[in-house]
């Protein structure tokens, strides 16, 4: 979202507005904070993430979409402070405390966005999203030329790939690949997969640092786990935090379609049945998730 056009549209459009608020034609509508409009595009009810009756309440028609707000707002400057100095100094949100009393008591309106817009503020969400960038053409593009989009300077070197499968994939930098399979998925910077090891459908956050060789083959030598993913370890619909170490002959798959857990002592959790390796865990060699 460009947001010089929403600002352009308010100021030759929406003329009178004191808040603007961004809106998309949502799904997962009970995640959102949802809106009803007037005939006039003027924001007449606001209800943060409703359940039951309080969200059929916001549905528009039987067959139209609810309404989501975006959480981009644009105030005129006076109104804003008015709203946080006087009205709700104590308040410390605004979606379930400034929003809905604004709409009572101010000209409020909607900017209808209708491009790729995703909340990615659960964990299902965060990992679709990401996963969705490896498409052919995905819905939001990091490459177009005329609004290029960069990440902070790591200074890493390219990836090393040794006789691997890459297929829809994106691999950050400084990553050692080897003799392996990644398909679907995100590989994180300084991630290291190992001969025989295959990923699928996973976001793999990668490592804050490297271990040499030296001291990998140590770890190994004492039966420990360096950082990354063992030999011929597979890998499927999982997300992997942060310094991970997962051992050889792992086997991540949730075959038994777990929706919900938490294995803290065993270094992973499933949320709406993805897998999530937590930052900084071991996964001991043969385990099977």
């Amino acid at each position: 979202m460009d947001y010089m056009d929403f600002v352009q549209v308010i100021r030759h459009y929406i003329l009178g507005s004191n808040l603007t608020l961004g809106e998309y034609f949502g799904s997962r509508a009970s995640d959102y904070g949802l809106v009803k409009l007037d005939s006039r595009g003027r924001v007449i009810q606001f209800a943060e993430k409703p359940k039951g009756a309080d969200l059929k309440a916001m549905q528009e028609a039987k067959q139209s979409p609810y309404i989501a707000s975006m959480g981009v707002y644009v105030f005129k400057t006076d109104v804003l402070l008015k709203l946080l100095r006087w009205r709700f100094p104590t308040a410390n949100d605004f979606g379930s405390e400034i929003i809905p009393a604004a709409v009572m008591e101010h000209v409020v309106n909607a900017y209808m966005f209708r491009d790729y817009w995703e909340d990615i503020g659960t964990i299902k969400s965060f990992y679709e999203a990401n996963l969705a960038l490896t498409e052919e053409t995905p819905m939001f593009e990091f490459y177009d030329p005329q609004k290029p989009i960069y990440t902070s300077p790591t200074f890493l070197p390219p990836t090393k790939i040794d006789q691997s499968r890459i297929v829809d994939a994106i691999i950050s930098h400084g990553c050692f690949l080897r003799e392996c399979s990644v398909k679907h998925s995100v590989v994180g910077e300084r991630s290291r997969l190992d001969s025989g090891v295959e990923l699928v459908d996973t976001v793999m956050l990668g490592a804050d640092y490297y271990q040499t060789e030296a001291e990998i083959a140590s770890l190994l030598a004492d039966g420990k786990v360096p950082i990354g993913v063992g030999r011929n370890t597979k890998i499927r619909n999982c997300m992997i935090d942060k310094n991970a170490k997962i051992g050889k002959d792992v086997v991540i798959m949730n075959t038994d379609g777990v929706e919900e857990a938490d294995r803290p002592e065993m270094g992973f959790y499933i949320r709406s049945g993805i897998t999530i390796v937590a930052e900084k865990a071991t996964i001991e060699d043969g385990t099977v998730i």
